[in-house]
């Protein structure tokens, strides 16, 4: 009988049955997802979670947004919690890093996820627009990296994924300031690649196209036929997508990658 009184003890937790016989990809390992509370970030916590991560997240507030991905990602049977944090903010990041490693004791993946726009032409767009984007999209990512890297160095071993986009590869008109932090992520992630590989530590960063978001969402039909058009698959992708990209390079699959950018766009940038 104890079989069936220990499946039912795990029932009560709610623990996802699958992940109880089955290993997954990230069993084991830890990881950081900033700005994940939704769209592409929450869907990335949400797939290393399945695949056996433990996940902190962290978000500019913690709402009841975040409060719900929590319990999300807990269903998968794994440690998960969330952590206010302005990562623009040098101190702030290097504060809430000490705590994430203290309270899960390892940090195996860095997922650099936040980030905003503040499109417009370039003629008319202010300095307080340029740097708001520059801080949050590009210089969070250096300060959570700067906190993490040492202990990355310490275990020998660790994966940094850095979220640009197509337009970090191409450039596009009224997105200066967030083409330029997008370029940004990936010659960090090259220049982390080439600084630490001989210390275990992989960097690469993945280029999301045209992706349906809560941001994305609000866009027209016609504009979104028209982004249609410019994809050779003809169609948006999804967060999913986004987040198995994200699970391969975190994985011990792509043990031999580093310093790439994978472009999950549909085909749109060849």
């Amino acid at each position: 009988m104890w079989p069936i009184l220990y499946l039912a003890h795990f029932a009560k937790k709610k623990i996802n049955f699958i992940h109880l016989f089955i290993m997954g990809l990230l069993d084991g390992k830890t990881a950081i997802v900033t700005g994940a509370a939704r769209g592409i970030g929450k869907a990335i916590a949400l797939k290393f979670a399945a695949e056996g991560a433990n996940v902190a997240f962290t978000d500019l507030a913690i709402d009841e947004n975040a409060e719900n991905t929590v319990k999300e990602i807990e269903a998968f049977g794994v440690k998960a919690k969330a952590y206010a944090s302005n990562a623009a903010n040098f101190e702030d990041t290097a504060n809430v890093v000490a705590e994430i490693h203290k309270d899960f004791g390892r940090i195996d993946v860095l997922v650099n996820n936040a980030g905003i726009t503040r499109d417009g032409l370039m003629m008319r767009m202010s300095e307080q627009q340029w740097d708001m984007v520059i801080n949050v999209n590009l210089k969070s990512a250096f300060n959570f990296v700067h906190a993490c890297t040492p202990i990355m160095m310490r275990q020998k071993s660790g994966s940094i994924i850095n979220m640009s986009s197509v337009v970090g590869v191409h450039g596009n008109a009224g997105q200066a300031n967030y083409s330029a932090s997008k370029a940004g992520m990936i010659g960090l992630a090259k220049s982390i690649a080439q600084e630490l590989g001989s210390r275990g530590i992989r960097a690469n960063a993945i280029a999301p196209g045209f992706i349906i978001t809560e941001m994305t969402a609000v866009l027209s039909e016609e504009v979104k036929a028209e982004w249609a058009k410019k994809i050779p698959l003809r169609r948006g992708g999804s967060t999913e997508d986004v987040a198995n990209a994200a699970t391969f390079l975190a994985s011990d699959m792509s043990a031999y990658i580093s310093g790439q950018v994978i472009q999950v766009d549909g085909g749109m940038n060849m």
